[in-house]
């Protein structure tokens, strides 16, 4: 199980259950055309990279499903998935692997 970890602060995030931290990724500075976005006209992408996956689902006998998610895994994502959580300097999303979409490969 990995976690996130910011190294200044030795702060530990491991997720619980079929949640999964995902580290979302930046956001465009330019359009195609050229344009330079403000921060306050640019989307949150829905994308980003699994950062530490919980210890996944409990299911009715009492055993836990393995998560079909990894550390490492690009992922696509609902636009209002998750929980925002700041790390440090480091903004993350807490959210269940039901959110995700799609694995980028």
């Amino acid at each position: 199980m990995a976690t996130a970890t910011k190294s200044k602060s030795n702060v530990k995030l491991q997720p619980l259950g079929e949640r999964i931290v995902v580290q979302r990724e930046e956001s465009e500075d330019v359009t195609a055309g050229g344009i330079v976005l403000p921060d306050s006209a640019k989307e949150k992408p829905a994308r980003g990279v699994v950062i530490a996956v919980g210890t996944g689902k409990l299911l009715d006998d009492g055993s836990r499903s393995e998560s079909q998610l990894k550390d490492g895994d690009r992922v696509l994502f609902s636009s209002y998935a998750g929980e925002s959580v700041e790390v440090g300097d480091v903004e993350y999303l807490l959210m269940r692997e039901d959110d995700v979409l799609a694995v980028i490969e």
